[in-house]
C-alpha cells in the first residue's frame, strides 16, 4: 500500500467510491462524509496527504468554506493541492474555486482516465514545487514576489486590451441598433461551449487562459459592420445578392480596422481578434466565407464564435426578423439549417443547452427591466 493518502470529501457515498476506486491502487484513500470531518483529518494526516478531492455542494460547510478554512491553517491548500468537485459547467463556479485556493475543478460525470490525469499531474506539479521550497526557501520567496508582480502586470494589460475590445465593439452594436445584452450574450455563449469543450474534448488544447482569450476576442466578431452603409447593415427585408456581397465584406474589412490595432492590443488578443473577425462566417463543410476553411482548418476560437453568433442571431429580434424560440432556434443548428458545424461542437452545444438557454432567459428579463425604468 502507498505510503501517501488522497483525502475524499463527499457527503455521496457512491462518488466517494467512484473516486476511491480510481485511485486505491496508487495511494491510501481516505473519505470524509461533510466539511467538518475533513478539516479534522487535515489536521491530523496532512503530512500524508498528496491531494484533496473536495465537493462544492455539501450540507452545514461547503466545498469553498472548507477551502477558506484551510487558508487560515497556514495556508494549507498552498502545500497540498485542493481539486474541486462539481456538476456546474458555470464560469461563476470555476472562477470562485480558483479565487478561493483550489489548484483545479473536475466536473461530474467523471471520466476516470480524465480525472486520473488531472490529479496525478496536480499531484506532481505540487511535488516539485514544495521539494524546489524546501530546498531554496529563500529563493522562491522572491520568485513568488517577482510572480506575483507579474501576474499584476498581467492583469493590468489584460484589462487595457478588454476595455479596447469592449469599447470597439459597443460602438458598433450602437451603430447595427443591437442591445448591449448581444455582446453579453455572444460571450457568455462562448464561454459556457469553450468550458465545456475543455472539460470534455482535450484535444481541442483549450485550456482556462485560452479560453479568457476567446471569450473576450469574441467581442470583436462584427466590428467590420462599421463599414456596411446603413442601407444594407439596417434593412428589414431580405438582402439581394450584391446586398449580401457587401454584407459579407464585413469580415474582411473588421479584420482591416483590428490590424489598425495591432500596436495598441496585446499580441495575443490582437492576432486573436483578428482570427475571430475573419472567420467567424466559416463553416465545418467549406461552405463559409471569406476563405472557405474546412475541417480544423479554421481555429477553435473562431468555431465557438460562429456558434454561438449563430444561435444569438436566431433567439434575438433583429430588424428583419422577430427572435425564434429557443427551442425552435436549438433545432434548426441540430438540423444543420445554420450551416455544418463540427461534430465536437454539436456535443458541446447539446451538453450546454440549458446553460446557454439560461443565459438568453436572464439577459433578456435584464433588457426589459431596462426598458421599463
Amino acid at each position: 500500500m502507498a505510503d501517501r493518502s488522497i483525502l475524499v470529501v463527499d457527503d455521496n457515498e457512491i462518488n466517494r467510491g467512484i473516486l476511491g476506486e480510481i485511485f486505491k491502487d496508487k495511494y491510501n484513500i481516505i473519505e470524509a462524509g461533510d466539511g467538518t470531518e475533513a478539516i479534522n483529518i487535515m489536521k491530523e494526516k496532512k503530512d500524508d496527504l498528496a491531494a484533496i478531492l473536495l465537493d462544492i455542494v455539501m450540507p452545514e460547510m461547503d466545498g469553498y468554506a472548507v477551502l477558506e478554512q484551510m487558508g487560515e491553517m497556514d495556508n494549507l491548500n498552498e502545500d497540498i493541492p485542493v481539486l474541486m468537485i462539481t456538476a456546474d459547467t458555470s464560469t461563476e463556479a470555476e472562477r470562485t474555486s480558483y479565487q478561493k485556493g483550489a489548484a483545479d475543478v473536475i466536473h461530474k460525470p467523471f471520466d476516470p482516465v480524465i480525472v486520473d490525469k488531472r490529479v496525478s499531474r496536480t499531484i506532481e506539479l505540487y511535488d516539485h514545487k514544495n521539494s524546489l521550497e524546501s530546498q531554496v526557501d529563500d529563493q522562491t520567496r522572491v520568485l513568488k514576489k517577482q510572480f506575483l508582480y507579474l501576474k499584476k502586470q498581467e492583469e493590468k494589460l489584460r484589462n487595457s486590451n478588454e476595455k479596447v475590445i469592449d469599447t470597439i465593439a459597443t460602438i458598433v452594436e450602437f451603430r447595427s441598433m443591437e442591445s448591449s445584452y448581444h455582446l453579453k450574450r455572444i460571450k457568455g455563449f462562448v464561454r459556457i461551449l469553450a468550458l465545456t469543450a475543455m472539460n470534455n474534448y482535450p484535444e481541442l488544447g483549450l485550456n482556462p487562459h485560452l479560453i479568457d482569450v476567446i471569450t473576450q476576442a469574441s467581442a470583436m466578431h462584427d466590428i467590420g459592420k462599421i463599414s456596411v452603409p446603413d442601407s444594407i447593415l439596417l434593412k428589414p427585408g431580405r438582402l439581394t445578392d450584391e446586398e449580401f456581397e457587401i454584407m459579407k465584406s464585413h469580415t474582411t474589412r473588421g479584420s482591416e480596422v483590428i490590424e489598425m490595432l495591432k500596436d495598441v492590443q496585446d499580441k495575443e488578443y490582437y492576432e486573436m481578434c483578428l482570427d475571430i473577425c475573419r472567420h467567424h462566417h466559416e463553416r465545418y463543410d467549406g461552405r463559409g466565407y471569406p476563405d472557405r476553411l474546412k475541417g480544423e482548418d479554421n481555429s477553435i476560437g473562431a468555431q465557438l464564435t460562429a456558434l454561438a453568433d449563430v444561435y444569438d442571431a436566431l433567439v434575438s429580434d433583429r430588424v428583419y426578423k422577430s427572435a425564434y424560440p429557443m427551442d425552435k432556434a436549438y433545432e434548426m443548428i441540430k438540423n444543420g439549417e445554420c450551416g455544418v458545424f463540427s461534430e465536437k461542437l454539436m456535443a458541446c452545444f447539446e451538453f450546454a443547452r440549458s446553460d446557454m438557454e439560461k443565459l438568453v432567459t436572464q439577459t433578456k428579463a435584464e433588457e426589459a427591466a431596462e426598458k421599463m425604468q
